[in-house]
């Protein structure tokens, strides 16, 4: 990826982060660029948003504040550093499950 390639995604892999419904809006932003550094971004999100929800149901079955709060913490990290590394223009993965994202939806984005 260069640098120039960084740049024109950077805004589109930001939004991706912003709720479930900014990473299905820089899905379309970018479905006609097809900017490699957003889709990268892209899939991060979307990997990360619903692991988010599959999970928070099985956690609400637990009605622990303590469960609960290491849900949120857990999720809370891994969205603020996917986020800054966007802002950074960075194509780095999340820890722990980034790579797994990368390979599930690695068939978003190719040309």
């Amino acid at each position: 990826m260069n640098e120039q390639t960084i740049e024109e995604g950077k805004s589109t892999a930001i939004i991706s982060y912003l709720t479930i419904f900014g990473t299905i809006i820089a899905f379309f932003l970018n479905n006609d660029k097809k900017n490699e550094f957003a889709f990268f971004h892209i899939r991060q999100a979307l990997g990360l948003w619903l692991t988010f929800f599959v999970l928070g149901y099985v956690i609400s079955a637990f009605d622990n504040w303590f469960i609960t709060f290491g849900f949120w913490l857990f999720f809370g990290v891994l969205f603020i550093y996917g986020f800054i590394n966007a802002l950074a223009g960075k194509p780095q993965s999340v820890p722990i499950l980034g790579d797994l994202f990368q390979k599930l939806f690695s068939s978003l984005g190719n040309k």
